[in-house]
């Protein structure tokens, strides 16, 4: 029986806005499930239903298979983690962490041995007669937890616990967080904006969009066999390169001027033949290979920009771009898309490879690692067992 189970869960604001709809997933027992998506997606307003803090126009949440739509937050055995650390200034570490039981009347000696307890999971033990001020922003998160930690909770929810460190303590801090999951070893339901984030943290990601669930599973998943071109681009770093095409009966993929024969990636876009797609590949698909090789794509560098263990070539083919900015603007959704860009794709280059601004370059293109998407729904076309990682 899972731990939290959300069936249909929705959120209609008074204004008419639907900020959740027709949410439905399961966080098994001990998992440690991420919700991602942009900003205004509705993962921070699921969350609350789930807390409790926001009420649920319909639909259901379950704890354990128990119903608690009307259960008051502090009966629902759930802990927070917010972005903000909200700590007391006057208390001291432990004073922190043990408030929430100080005011639930928990007696002294057992409110100093949870606190105790937390502290040496969080690796706080030496700072617990510190002052939040004495702390470093990593220092204190952790004391936000063992807030949290210290109720001894059934379900962890987090709210962008992290958003507001550095980029290089929010490294570090991933890993203590899911530490502390596995120490504890309650189910844990996390909100980010951040994909990578949750790539790099989730048992399974809930990519949400407008509200509504996109895709649900484990990070290698949905990354390796996106539902839909949403999700296709969401999810990678840098996004996935798409553009508008089509597929010829005598087996080739048609991008703009040039013609890219599929071999046996043509098997599943049969029924697309003489029509329109959407094709996508990923930047590390992307090698420079030498002029006459087949398939290739050729294109022109504009930008290079050099990373250490890699090297982003940023680059134009005449194929128009297809991502869901072009898509909305071409359905006069938004005017906020500029047209005629400089440049529509980005390779994942090995920094040993030599390109530079001005160069026109040939990239060696595995059709078994080409996606395909429909152009009128955006949903994936059926992809290849190659396309696995």
């Amino acid at each position: 029986m899972p731990a939290i189970g959300l069936e249909n869960l929705t959120k209609v604001y008074a204004t008419g806005v639907t900020a959740v709809d027709g949410l439905t997933l399961e966080v098994d027992d001990g998992e440690f499930v991420v919700l991602v998506g942009p900003s205004g997606c509705g993962k921070t307003t699921a969350l609350r239903m789930v807390a409790g803090l926001e009420s649920v126009t319909s639909g259901t949440v379950r704890f354990g298979g128990q119903v608690v739509n009307d259960v008051s937050p502090r009966q629902r055995d759930v802990a927070m983690v917010f972005q903000n650390y909200a700590l007391y200034p006057n208390l001291t570490v432990a004073e922190n962490i043990g408030f929430a039981l100080a005011n639930k009347g928990v007696p002294r000696a057992e409110r100093e041995r949870r606190v105790r307890a937390a502290a040496a999971v969080l690796g706080l033990s030496d700072m617990l007669g510190r002052k939040p001020r004495q702390l470093s922003g990593g220092q204190r998160q952790r004391v936000a937890m063992g807030r949290a930690i210290v109720r001894e909770p059934a379900v962890f929810l987090m709210d962008e616990p992290l958003s507001s460190l550095d980029a290089k303590l929010r490294v570090q801090m991933r890993g203590e967080v899911l530490r502390v999951h596995k120490e504890i070893g309650a189910a844990t339901l996390y909100v980010t904006h951040d994909q990578v984030e949750a790539m790099t943290m989730g048992d399974r990601i809930a990519v949400l969009h407008a509200g509504a669930l996109q895709q649900y599973g484990p990070p290698r998943e949905v990354y390796a066999r996106p539902a839909n071109l949403f999700v296709a681009q969401f999810i990678g770093s840098p996004e996935m390169n798409v553009y508008q095409a089509s597929v010829d009966p005598a087996g080739c993929l048609v991008l703009g001027s040039q013609r890219l024969a599929l071999g046996s990636a043509y098997g599943r876009l049969a029924s697309y033949a003489g029509r329109k797609v959407i094709a996508g590949v990923r930047p590390e698909d992307l090698e420079v290979g030498a002029a006459g090789e087949a398939p290739t794509l050729v294109a022109d560098v504009r930008v290079v920009e050099p990373l250490g263990s890699e090297v982003h070539a940023i680059f134009s083919i005449d194929a128009p771009a297809a991502g869901a900015r072009e898509l909305a603007a071409a359905a006069g959704e938004t005017d906020s898309v500029q047209f005629g860009q400089a440049y529509n794709g980005v390779a994942r280059l090995d920094p040993r490879v030599k390109v530079r601004p001005g160069d026109r370059v040939t990239f060696r293109v595995d059709p078994s690692r080409l996606y395909f998407f429909d152009p009128d729904t955006g949903a994936a076309i059926a992809t290849s067992a190659a396309v696995r990682r």
